[in-house]
Order: C-alpha cells, then sequence, then structure tokens
C-alpha cells in the first residue's frame, strides 16, 4: 500500500521527500564524523559547532541540485547518478572545514572528520535510494514473468538492468557461447553454458528467450534458434548492431525475430563509388516506384544525391504513399533532391516519352512488373503486355532522349521458365540485350535474383498472417525450394549491378543457400512460440496442410541458363553468358505478341513465347481465366 502510494506521488512531492531524506541524513552524517572521529557518541567538540547540523544540509541540498541529483529516478539509477553523488558530496566534504574557518572555531578542528563525513555522506545518501530501489522491485517481482538472456556481453547486461526496472520480466540466468565467461555473475544471476539452457528453462518455468547479440552473423542466430527449436519458449531478440549504430533502435528495445534475420548470408557492405555512379548529381526516373522493390530503390537513391527523382506508377495509392515517405524523409538529407511524383502506365508509349523529354532522365531503374506467377497465368495478355511490352516501350524511350543508363529489374524465373511470368521477364531480357546489340547509346543491363522477404506476394508475411489466425499454414508442395535476399538489400545490388554493366550485361544476385519453403513454415512456427500440429502431436498449434503446385509454379528456381558464370569487381555480383536474339528477328516477334495480346489471343501468345524464349517449356494447359471461358464456347473462337 504504502509502496504504490510513494510510486504514485507527484513529482514535486517526490522531491520535497527527497529533500528531506537528504537533510536529515547529512545532519546525520555530520554527527557521525565528530563521534567516530572521538570516539563518542556525543563529542564536546560538536557543542560548540551544533550549527553545522541544519547549516551542512542547508549548504548541501543546493549543491545536490547544482549537480542534478535529483534529475534521477530511484528505480533506474546508473552511472550519472553515481557521479552526481560524488561531484556533490565532494564538494560539501569541502565546505565543512571552510564553514568551521569563517566561524573562527578552527582551532582542535581535525581534518579526518572531513573525511568521516565524506564516508558516512556516501554511503548514506547513495544506500538509502539502494534501498529503495530495490524496496520498489520487489513489489514488482510477484507477477514478473522468469527469463533466460542468451549473451552476457554488455547488450545482456544492459537488457537485464531494462527488464529489471521495467518490472515486467525477471531473468534466471545467462547463457553464452563464450567458456571464459561461465559461473562469472552479472548483476548477481550467473551465466551459464549453452548445454544448461533446456535445465534453466524447465526449472524456471521459462516461456521466453531474449538473444542479446547484436553484433553476431545470421548464420550464428541460425545456429543458435536451431538449438533452441525443441523448448517450448518464444524467442526474441534485441535489435541488430546497425540498427543501433544508425539510431533506428535501442539495445533494450526487444523484437521477435524476424525472418530476415536467419535467412540468406551475411550481407557484404556496399561499396559507394558503384552506388553513386549511375545517380549523384543524375536526375534518375524509378518506374514501378510503389511497389516492393521500386519503392526500396527510391529510398536508397534519394540518399545518394541524385539532382531528381522521378516517381513512375500505375497506382495513385501507392504513388501517394511512397512520395509522401519521401518528402518526409528529405529534412534529414544533407542534400535534398526534388522528387517528383508522376502518374502513369510504363506500357503508354506517349506518356513515357514525354516524361524522357521533359526530365531529360539519365538512369532508368526500370522495376515495373507483375511478379505474381499463378495472377499472371490466370491474365496471360496483361502479364505480357506489362512485363515485356512496357520494357520495349521503356527502353525505346529510353534510346530516343539519350538517356545514359537503363536497368532492368529481372527474376530468377526468367531462367528456363515453365510459366507466363517467367517468360516474359526472360522476353524482357532478350528485347534489351536485342536493342544494345542493334546499336544503342544507352547502356542497357539486367539483374536476376530470386524472392525478397516481405514482398507483394511473399510467403513470408502470408505465413505470419496465417499464424495470427490460427493456421492452417498453406504450403504449395514438401519440397518447393526457394532463395531468398531482404528487400534493402537486393535494391543496393541492383544499384551496385546497373553501375557496372557495359551493355547487354546479365547480372545475377549471390542469393545464399536454398530454403526449403516447408521448413521456413517450421521455423515461423516455432518462432512464435507454438509447436507444429502433426499426426503424432494432435495437440500442437499450427497445422502445415499441402495444396498441390499452382499454374506455372516450379519446385525449384534458379539464376542461370548457361554455364560459368564470371565473377564481377563485387563479391556477390556475377555476369552471366547468356544467349541472345538478332533485334531483326525479335522486333517481328515482338510485333506479332502485342498484337495478340491486344486481341486477348492466348493461344497464339503462347505460340510466339514458346518460340521466341528458350526454354521456355509450359507445365501445364493455359490457365487465362478469360480465355477459359470464351473456348467452354466453341463457337465463340474466331
Amino acid at each position: 500500500m504504502l509502496r504504490d502510494l510513494l510510486a504514485h506521488l507527484p513529482r514535486s512531492q517526490k522531491l520535497l521527500l527527497a529533500m528531506f531524506v537528504d537533510a536529515m541524513l547529512i545532519a546525520l552524517s555530520v554527527w557521525g564524523a565528530f563521534a567516530l572521529r572521538l570516539a563518542d557518541p556525543w563529542p564536546e567538540m560538536l557543542a560548540s559547532r551544533w550549527w553545522l547540523l541544519p547549516v551542512m544540509p542547508a549548504v548541501t541540498l543546493p549543491v545536490f541540485h547544482l549537480v542534478r541529483l535529483y534529475r534521477g529516478v530511484i528505480r533506474h539509477l546508473g552511472t550519472q547518478f553515481t557521479l552526481a553523488l560524488l561531484y556533490g558530496v565532494t564538494i560539501s566534504a569541502l565546505f565543512m572545514p571552510l564553514l568551521v574557518l569563517l566561524a573562527q572555531q578552527a582551532t582542535e578542528f581535525s581534518r579526518a572528520a572531513s573525511i568521516m563525513y565524506w564516508f558516512l555522506a556516501i554511503v548514506g545518501v547513495g544506500g538509502i535510494r539502494v534501498l529503495a530501489r530495490g524496496w520498489f522491485r520487489i513489489g514488482t517481482r510477484g507477477g514478473a514473468r522468469p527469463v533466460v538472456i542468451y549473451g552476457a556481453g554488455d547488450a545482456g547486461a544492459q537488457l537485464q538492468s531494462a527488464l529489471v526496472d521495467a518490472g515486467q520480466f525477471r531473468v534466471v540466468g545467462f547463457v553464452d557461447d563464450d567458456p571464459g565467461r561461465w559461473k562469472m555473475m552479472i548483476n548477481g544471476t550467473s551465466v551459464h553454458d549453452p548445454a544448461d539452457i533446456r535445465r534453466l528453462v524447465l526449472r524456471h518455468r521459462c516461456r521466453d528467450i531474449f538473444l542479446a547479440i547484436p553484433s553476431s552473423s545470421r548464420n550464428e542466430r541460425r545456429e543458435i534458434i536451431e538449438r533452441l527449436q525443441m523448448l517450448p519458449v518464444k524467442v526474441r531478440t534485441v535489435p541488430s548492431l546497425e540498427e543501433i549504430v544508425e539510431g533506428e533502435a535501442v539495445v533494450d528495445a526487444i523484437r521477435p525475430i524476424a525472418i530476415e534475420d536467419l535467412l540468406g548470408r551475411d550481407p557484404v557492405d556496399p561499396r559507394q563509388d558503384l552506388l553513386d555512379r549511375c545517380i549523384r548529381g543524375k536526375v534518375v526516373l524509378v518506374t514501378g516506384a510503389g511497389g516492393s522493390i521500386g519503392s526500396e530503390l527510391c529510398r536508397q537513391i534519394v540518399r545518394l544525391a541524385p539532382e531528381k527523382l522521378i516517381l513512375l506508377e500505375r497506382s495513385e495509392f501507392a504513388l501517394y504513399s511512397i512520395h509522401q515517405e519521401l518528402l518526409a524523409g528529405l529534412d534529414d538529407l544533407a542534400h535534398s533532391p526534388e522528387v517528383l511524383p508522376i502518374l502513369g502506365s510504363a506500357g503508354d508509349r506517349s506518356h513515357v516519352s514525354t516524361v524522357m523529354a521533359d526530365f531529360d532522365i539519365d538512369t532508368v531503374y526500370h522495376a515495373a512488373a507483375y511478379k505474381h506467377v499463378p495472377l499472371v497465368e490466370y491474365n496471360v495478355a496483361s502479364g505480357i503486355m506489362n512485363n515485356a511490352i512496357a520494357t520495349h516501350v521503356v527502353a525505346q524511350a529510353a534510346i530516343d532522349h539519350g538517356v545514359s543508363s537503363f536497368v532492368l529489374v529481372s527474376t530468377d524465373k526468367a531462367v528456363r521458365p515453365t510459366n507466363v511470368m517467367g517468360a516474359s521477364k526472360r522476353l524482357a531480357e532478350l528485347v534489351l540485350q536485342a536493342l544494345h546489340t542493334h546499336g544503342s547509346s544507352t547502356r542497357f543491363c539486367m539483374v536476376r535474383f530470386g524472392n525478397v522477404l516481405d514482398s507483394s506476394g511473399s510467403v513470408v508475411p502470408r505465413f505470419k498472417e496465417q499464424i495470427e489466425s490460427g493456421g492452417p499454414i498453406t504450403v504449395t508442395h514438401p519440397e518447393v525450394i526457394r532463395y531468398f535476399m531482404t528487400i534493402p538489400e537486393a535494391a543496393g545490388l541492383v544499384i551496385q549491378a546497373g553501375s557496372m554493366g557495359t551493355g547487354g550485361d546479365v547480372f545475377l544476385l549471390d542469393m545464399g543457400d536454398a530454403v526449403r519453403i516447408a521448413d521456413l513454415a517450421r521455423l515461423m512456427i516455432r518462432l512464435a512460440g507454438l509447436t507444429e500440429r502433426t499426426d503424432a502431436r494432435r495437440r500442437g498449434d499450427i497445422e502445415i496442410r499441402y495444396t498441390g503446385l499452382r499454374p506455372g509454379e516450379k519446385l525449384y528456381e534458379e539464376l542461370l541458363i548457361g554455364d560459368d558464370p564470371m565473377s564481377t569487381e563485387h563479391p556477390m555480383i556475377m555476369r552471366a553468358n547468356e544467349s541472345e536474339l538478332p533485334w531483326t528477328e525479335l522486333e517481328a516477334r515482338l510485333v506479332e505478341l502485342e498484337e495478340a495480346c491486344r486481341g486477348s489471343n492466348v493461344g497464339r501468345i503462347r505460340e510466339l513465347l514458346e518460340q521466341t524464349v528458350e526454354g521456355f517449356s509450359p507445365d501445364q494447359d493455359i490457365a487465362d481465366l478469360a480465355w477459359l471461358a470464351r473456348t467452354a464456347d466453341p463457337s465463340a473462337v474466331s
């Protein structure tokens, strides 16, 4: 009752209470200094200097205020409080002999009394606060949840202090991979061998483990998570070292383990010269600026000091969102470029040509595309027009208006495609290769990579939603594997790869190790602190249900058509040697293909794709919805 009453007092009343207690402790320290010095509880020397008992608190309290001793909160005492206490008491102790001297009572006054006063005041003023902090903390421990911290370094110690102050969690042990830290104590809590973690969790009935290893690599985190998978706990983490250094988070900001913390391999630091080469001081156009990759390209480009950044996007809401986001961040930049939103389609010849001419574009990043494989299978003509024909439209406008560099964001699905989406992206690559060979002042290059985490249509956000709703998680096939990369890393590598091209280059990004989608689903279930429900474990939380491969979907993806990719000046980027088609042949096919798309002749579209895109081998019948509806009535087919 008293504890709650004190905790909820107004700050002004808490301050008055603290000053009153300090005044009593200072007076008591003066008496104790003389008593200890003379070994007499009622020293005669103090009888003639009784005035020190009220005067020393009157002098000391303003000093404590000046050194900001009263700025600290009892439940959050730290280094700042310790320094303020030392400064304040030391100044107060120096005042004692000075006051005695001014009162002309220095005779027989011992300097030892000042030293004893300094010691007693430190113990009294500091000790009462430590006791009060412990008293408040004891009051919050009853409902505190036991937790184990993995990592006994500075981040772990700081996290423990923050958790104890908050009162929601009680740290029952540290675990660390460094044998030199085992059996050490951090603020009274033992550090254990990772082999003891199961015993700790079960003994204290922990439901949470916090990872306090911000400088660890993805591989190290993945190994730790694998060791923790069989424990009945939810694993959370402190932010990464990059987030802490960049001021995006503080070390005690606990958050769930993000799947991007574990997938892929550790990113390589970007090369600033490659980032700057096509952007700094230039006018840059990003098509599909509101999409997953396009918007991240814009975020990174605007920080690289272009003269202007032009956003071309057909979705009004997506364009508005990214434009407002970029404008909000301009104040934090040393150089603030113009950021101009242009609403329109990359396939609109007249509009794209006008944009190129009006803004005198130097560099184009062409990210506009439909990427969802089944949706493109259901809407074949729209997919070809947006992914392949629109690429030709933007590329031709770039040539006509003297654009220096043109970078196509491509996909691993363009390699030996079994679906229309992949074939359309490979066709877009062929267009740029042929235009380069045909002769162009614009430098064309393509950057091919796999899945990006948290992009539109990605399995990761879909799995998160399914877990939150209680399942089941739907996976198409138990053997499906994919490569993953974070959106910021992919965008950064696209910019760097685009700077290295000499013309007609196809670049491949190092995607790390392949991930089995079913294993990814299991990992996400475990990270949520849940268990998989199977025939052998009927009491599990989330079921994984296999639904069968969707139209056009492959079991695995690959990045290379030919053999022997060549290394580049960047360790994460390779250059492919891919076959090409002459422009004279490809141009005629594009005319036929566009005509077939405008007539929604999906059968002819498929024939032309099979003739043009090497390796295109559709694995099932046409799934285009309008085509199927039309061909259901044979008399309706011309």
